[in-house]
């Protein structure tokens, strides 16, 4: 889908360093995730999604790397202990999850986090218009994605008690226009 600068301003964008731990919620085949690592041998990663049949394509591309591991969880009741880690990331996931469960996400987020950690998010948000193509029309008109729009994630990642500021947007061929979010947990 030409997601290769989403991910690339992501991994910029959590300034990961030694010894993070990193989770991303619903990782699909494991792209960013891998990526993660491969930039950041040192940290240990951790992909999350709810499909079986993805996590088995996401373990055979990490089949050689260590301190990356792929489980079977949903974001919305993520498998982790309470301030577990230094960053979560996500990238596409949040339109997918409908609006009674997007709430239960963030919060979730926000508790496996520890204090001072950040969750760094793209997707379809902030101010989408008809002038952004084809596609945004039709997600204008998406249910899920539609919740997203505006000031939506912002007000759903500091009504679970984030900090929240919108990065950057960036124009994706496919999709139309993706906006960045980073939201860190008080510490």
């Amino acid at each position: 889908m030409g997601l290769d600068t989403v991910y690339r301003t992501l991994i910029a964008q959590a300034e990961i360093t030694d010894g993070n731990r990193i989770l991303e919620i619903g990782c699909g085949t494991g792209n960013l995730t891998t990526r993660v690592k491969h930039a950041h041998p040192a940290a240990e990663v951790i992909g999350s999604d709810p499909d079986p049949r993805a996590l088995r394509l996401a373990q055979r591309k990490a089949d050689r790397l260590s301190g990356i591991r792929f489980e079977r969880g949903y974001a919305q009741q993520l498998p982790y202990a309470d301030g577990e880690f230094d960053r979560v990331l996500s990238s596409m996931m949040l339109h997918h999850l409908d609006d009674e469960a997007k709430p239960a996400a963030a919060g979730e987020i926000f508790r496996v986090l520890r204090p001072g950690g950040r969750l760094h998010l793209a997707d379809i948000g902030g101010d989408t218009t008809g002038g952004d193509g084809v596609i945004a029309r039709l997600i204008r008109r998406n249910h899920h994605a539609a919740g997203n729009l505006g000031d939506a994630i912002p007000r759903l990642l500091r009504g679970a008690g984030f900090d929240c500021t919108e990065v950057a947007t960036h124009r994706q061929r496919v999709v139309g226009r993706l906006t960045y979010y980073r939201a860190t947990r008080p510490a």
